[in-house]
C-alpha cells in the first residue's frame, strides 16, 4: 500500500511563503517524477512543478522564479517552496508521484489573501 503524506498548507498574505512537504511511503518501485499540482473549483488540475529522480526540472510558467521543487530520494519525500505568493496561487495543491502507477496526495490547501 503506497501512502503520500502531504503538509505544509495554510492561509497567508500575498508576497509570503509557505513550504509544503510530501513523504512517500509503502512498496514504491522506480519512480520517475515526484510533484506538485494545483486545482481550484471548476477548473482542471494543473501541474505546478515537478522533478525527475536525477533532478531534472519542470515548473508551470506561473511559478517560474517563485517556487522551488526539490526531493530527497533517499526518503522518497518532496518539497515545494513557494515565496512571493499571490492570491491567484489559491487552490488545492496535491502531491504526485509517477511510477508505472500514478499515486495522489490527499490535497492541502494553500490560501493567499490578505
Amino acid at each position: 500500500q503506497v501512502q503520500l503524506v502531504e503538509s505544509g498548507g495554510g492561509l497567508v498574505q500575498p508576497g509570503g511563503s509557505l513550504r509544503l512537504s510530501c513523504a512517500a511511503s509503502g512498496s514504491i518501485f522506480r519512480i520517475n517524477f515526484m510533484g506538485w499540482y494545483r486545482q481550484v473549483p471548476g477548473k482542471q488540475r494543473e501541474l505546478v512543478a515537478r522533478m525527475t529522480t536525477s533532478g531534472a526540472t519542470t515548473y508551470a510558467d506561473s511559478v517560474k522564479g517563485r517556487f522551488t521543487i526539490s526531493r530527497d530520494n533517499a526518503k522518497n519525500t518532496v518539497y515545494l517552496q513557494m515565496n512571493s505568493l499571490k492570491p491567484e496561487d489559491t487552490a488545492v495543491y496535491y502531491c504526485n508521484v509517477q511510477t508505472v502507477i500514478t499515486y495522489w496526495g490527499q490535497g492541502t490547501q494553500v490560501s493567499v489573501s490578505s
